[in-house]
């Protein structure tokens, strides 16, 4: 019997090798939640031939936008579990959706296995050059003064800069006015118009605005400065170090739970190579993004610790999505 086991064990020993030996014998698929000709699909192209490279097979993508990112989630969770279909996503649709609407078809942690966070992108709270000041301590001051007549805006209903304004709101008592737009590329425009105070922005759209003057960094969210913009504290260093301010943009790979160790292992360490490569550091820098490249252990323990936070977030809000 004990004969038997150990045969049958070894067999499938052999079985799992051969298969990651065999990997990839075809091409490779990128789901992403997002349109093409964004910064997110932009990233993955270049991701995409890097990572093909090494690999040796061609990576083709999928864009699968809309539904708050559950159409391109629920496109990989219902793939194989063989490595060949890969989400690349922003921290959306597996953070925040799942506690936006009352019924998403997947489980991150059921459903999804980690590989690897690529690359983060500062996100910062920037003001008009209409708002008069010039740190988050003037800021609050000067919102306290001018309560319920200050807007801000976000990229929907839900989004990370919602629900920074509902957070301060419910803290300080500011009884900002949220105006929800379709993009955050809207959210900049009002803010460099002066049509509305403040947003939650990328520093990758804002960079032009802030090198002219015309909009004002006050902090970056996160818990390290930009390296594109040293000089902006983090929300923490400016006096806010409520855990709420401390998650942070980023793009990251997984795949269908189930997929085998040995093909995990090789896409997560063709994504770290490929995170560093000239062309994604070249096309990160365009957006005034960081490459991270981190292990799949890392990428988890990044989303464990966010995770809980931005659901505190969304249930102490009582936001739900449109």
């Amino acid at each position: 019997m004990l004969t038997r086991s150990l045969i049958a064990i070894a067999a499938l020993a052999v079985h799992a090798s051969c298969f990651a030996q065999a990997y990839p014998a075809r091409p490779i698929t990128f789901v992403v939640p997002a349109p093409p000709g964004g910064a997110l699909d932009s990233l993955s192209r270049t991701l995409a031939e890097e990572m093909g490279k090494r690999l040796g097979q061609p990576i083709v993508i999928d864009n699968k936008p809309g539904a708050a990112g559950i159409l391109a989630v629920q496109a990989v969770t219902r793939a194989a579990p063989d490595g060949y279909t890969v989400l690349v996503t922003h921290a959306a649709p597996i953070i925040n959706t799942p506690y936006l609407l009352p019924k998403v078809p997947y489980d991150v942690r059921r459903d999804l296995a980690f590989v690897s966070q690529v690359a983060v992108g500062p996100v910062m709270l920037a003001v008009s050059r209409n708002v008069p000041a010039r740190n988050m301590k003037e800021f609050l001051a000067w919102a306290a003064q001018n309560k319920g007549k200050v807007s801000y805006g976000s990229y929907g209903v839900g989004t990370f800069g919602h629900l920074v304004g509902v957070q301060l709101n419910k803290t300080r008592g500011l009884d900002m006015v949220h105006v929800a737009y379709k993009g955050e590329a809207q959210v900049a425009q009002d803010v460099l118009a002066g049509n509305i105070a403040w947003g939650v922005i990328s520093l990758g759209t804002l960079k032009p605005q802030i090198e002219s003057g015309r909009i004002r960094p006050l902090a970056v969210f996160g818990d390290r400065r930009a390296q594109a913009m040293p000089d902006v504290p983090t929300m923490a260093e400016a006096g806010l170090d409520d855990p709420a301010y401390r998650p942070a943009g980023w793009i990251g790979l997984l795949v269908r739970s189930g997929t085998p160790a040995a093909v995990l292992g090789r896409l997560e360490q063709e994504a770290r190579a490929a995170a560093y490569s000239a062309p994604m550091k070249q096309r990160l820098q365009l957006s005034s993004s960081e490459p991270v490249g981190s292990t799949a252990a890392q990428f988890r323990q990044e989303f464990e610790k966010a995770e809980p936070v931005v659901r505190h977030l969304i249930e102490t809000s009582g936001v739900k999505a449109e």
